[in-house]
């Protein structure tokens, strides 16, 4: 299920480039239809506590997921700028409530076996990813349009998703969580919110706007421009499959904070490479940085209890909902490159913020 997340998120970033292009936006209409999606991600809380309270985590992932595809759908037959702006709304609605729900089931996959197995988790999200970000190159070289990729791929992850629900062995047990219209996380909890935020920000940023910038900066053509997504996703992938017997090595707070610079250096020496080939090395390490942030996180706050999983998720979404206007913004006035090294400095940013989060261990 983590996989195929990654997969329909993999493939939406990959396809921003054509959607972009097909519809004539600027960068400030472009950064005004992926605010949607973080509007949507911050607004959700309401529909996934109620969903968790009814139906338990592992049918609010199916239901969510397969609400999530139908918007895929949407966006890619979106006929102008106000719909697509609607159809990635509901997109961020659909894809945070599927979060909150997979991780509550993770996190209790967590307590029973006693061990860490986040990272590793969150490793085949990062392999659904990197299929969906190489799957858009293939179908931009290809020229298919992104209403006919998304088409061609909801039926069959629809089946693969209701097949994978159907074959988890995990008790429906609905999760109490109080109605708010927001739940945000106090007091030592706020740490691990502040690093959701900033990760969320930095990740979102590059899956959004990495391809464009080697469109812009290289003039790279839309084969290539995914490969920049698909190179941050790659070494997420390496470092997640590795974080778990890493963090018996070293604690959490160590790697997130390490991670932090590994991903700044990365992001910098992107923006000064001095061709497109390069930049990928930048992107990749930025992949290396990040990669465990949101598995230590996640852990951490789902150790506290659902609500503190749901809040520092809502602060994550919050980042989602601040990266588009604002990368946009600097592109806009600044370029791509200001946009990206901006991205570094978020990263910077996780290093000074995990330093001082005592729940991260």
């Amino acid at each position: 299920m983590f996989a195929l997340f990654g997969l329909i998120m993999g493939s939406w970033a990959s396809r921003i480039p054509a959607l972009r292009d097909g519809m004539h936006v600027s960068h400030s209409a472009l950064s005004l239809v992926l605010l949607c999606g973080g509007l949507g991600a911050v607004t959700s809380f309401p529909l996934s506590s109620s969903l968790m309270t009814r139906f338990g985590g592992r049918r609010t992932t199916l239901i969510a997921g397969l609400a999530l595809l139908a918007d895929l759908v949407a966006i890619g037959l979106a006929p102008n700028v106000p719909l697509l702006m609607l159809a990635v709304l509901g997109l961020g609605i659909t894809a945070s409530t599927l979060d909150v729900a997979l991780n509550s089931v993770a996190t209790r996959f967590e307590k029973d076996s006693g061990k860490s197995q986040m990272a590793r988790l969150h490793a085949w999200g990062c392999a659904g990813g990197l299929a969906g970000a190489t799957l858009g190159s293939l179908m931009a070289g290809m020229h298919t349009t992104p209403a006919h990729h998304f088409m061609m791929l909801a039926m069959p992850l629809a089946c693969l998703l209701w097949l994978a629900c159907e074959s988890l062995d995990v008790a429906d047990e609905a999760a109490k969580l109080e109605k708010r219209t927001f739940c945000l996380p106090r007091g030592p909890l706020a740490l691990l919110g502040a690093l959701g935020f900033f990760s969320a920000m930095s990740e979102g940023s590059i899956a959004d706007w990495s391809g464009l910038f080697l469109k812009e900066h290289f003039a790279v053509g839309d084969s290539f421009a995914p490969l920049a997504l698909s190179s941050f996703s790659v070494m997420m992938l390496v470092a997640r499959l590795a974080g778990d017997r890493l963090k018996e090595m070293h604690s959490a707070q160590r790697l997130v904070s390490t991670g932090g610079i590994v991903s700044a250096a990365g992001l910098f020496f992107a923006v000064f490479s001095p061709n497109a080939y390069f930049a990928l090395i930048g992107f990749a390490a930025a992949g290396l940085g990040l990669a465990l942030v949101f598995p230590f996180v996640f852990s951490a706050a789902g150790r506290q209890g659902p609500m503190a999983l749901a809040g520092v998720a809502t602060m994550g979404y919050s980042g989602s909902l601040m990266g588009p206007p604002v990368i946009g913004s600097v592109a806009h006035h600044f370029g791509m490159p200001a946009a990206i090294g901006f991205v570094g400095l978020l990263s910077m940013a996780i290093t000074f913020v995990a330093g001082r989060a005592a729940l991260l261990k």
